[in-house]
């Protein structure tokens, strides 16, 4: 069974959580699809852009607690772990557009997009608390989100948190009217897919191997991905364009 419908618009790969009886709850097969969907537009060069979306009124409620516990835990936790870290290897960007809640490990799949658009009125919580667990699989992208002060008071509270508070940490990046979240989000991504790809590889690239490494070694490793940018077609057309006074037409090889 499909737990994800995938529809390709020029250069945007559409994913659209589709268990909305569930309130797209993560069972383990739909981390697997989803995971999976994410790998195969990363290794595409037709892809320039993740749209990632939900049906139903729950953008997702977080880990399906009928598929939770069982003698696979371990197994289940590998496919967690492969999911949420997806921004960490991801080399295309990811837009999603938040139409309801998001909970838990729906929290945890907006921490790995790198652009989030929430409609009024939604709402969000860590609140895996609540059932005497942590969100430990998560916890990497959500700290690296709105860092590890807030994740803690909210981790520990599972307290819901609103789309305003959601902004203000980081989390959120643009809050639309409900009519207009699918419009704003597909602006977004398809601006994101028709952008320099080469330097968006590198930018994304460089933002996973910088991570964790001290300033003086950040700054040495930029210092490489630069010098790769100044000899990357993506630069020699965006100056020529510029110098032109014309759109770029970016080589679409990402």
């Amino acid at each position: 069974m499909s737990f994800i419908e995938i529809a390709r618009e020029d250069r945007v790969l559409r994913l659209t959580l589709n268990r909305p009886e569930k309130k797209n709850a993560l069972s383990a097969e739909f981390c697997t699809q989803l995971a999976d969907a994410f790998d195969e537009a990363n290794s595409n060069s037709g892809v320039g852009c993740v749209l990632l979306e939900a049906r139903g009124d729950v953008f997702c409620a977080g880990m399906d607690l009928s598929d939770a516990i069982g003698p696979d835990a371990a197994q289940k936790t590998a496919i967690h772990e492969r999911l949420f870290t997806v921004a960490s290897r991801s080399l295309k960007p990811i837009v999603a557009a938040v139409a309801g809640p998001a909970l838990g490990g729906g929290v945890g799949l907006l921490c790995n997009a790198h652009i989030v658009v929430a409609a009024h009125g939604c709402n969000f919580g860590l609140t895996e608390i609540r059932i005497g667990m942590w969100p430990f699989i998560i916890w990497r992208a959500v700290v690296a989100t709105i860092g590890e002060r807030r994740a803690t008071e909210l981790a520990l509270t599972g307290r819901i948190f609103s789309v305003n508070e959601a902004v203000q940490w980081g989390l959120v990046h643009e809050v639309a009217p409900a009519f207009e979240l699918d419009d704003r989000a597909s602006a977004t991504a398809h601006h994101l897919a028709e952008s320099a790809p080469q330097a968006i590889r590198l930018g994304l690239e460089y933002l996973r191997a910088s991570r964790g490494l001290s300033s003086d070694e950040s700054g040495r490793l930029a210092l490489q991905f630069r010098t790769q940018a100044f000899g990357s077609e993506d630069y020699r057309e965006g100056v020529t364009a510029f110098q032109e006074k014309r759109r770029p037409v970016w080589p679409k090889i990402l």
